[in-house]
């Protein structure tokens, strides 16, 4: 069974968010810590996983990630705030 995963990456608690969405999180958030994956994040360093969510239907994903896309920046620490308080850098093998 393939899982999607939309996640939330930073800099720094508080600093730039980029939301994105893959089917390999692991190979993914590699991709982001060595700079390959977007000129987003390489740019602003957003190397830091602090929220994750996992989906069964890559259509379920990609409607999620385009919703948070749209959501205001508060609602956006709101929603990683209340999974992940301290905004603690997640380690990849958690998801």
């Amino acid at each position: 069974m393939r899982n999607d995963y939309v996640y939330i990456l930073t800099n720094k608690p508080y600093g730039t968010l980029y939301i994105g969405m893959t089917s390999d999180m692991p190979e993914r958030l590699t991709q982001h810590r060595n700079g390959t994956a977007s000129t987003f994040t390489k740019k602003y360093g957003l190397t830091r996983l602090v929220y994750c969510e996992v989906h069964d239907l890559v259509t379920t994903a990609i409607a999620r990630e385009s919703s948070l896309k749209r959501w205001k920046r508060d609602w956006k620490i709101t929603l990683i705030e209340k999974a992940n308080p301290t905004w603690k850098e997640l380690d990849n093998t958690l998801v």
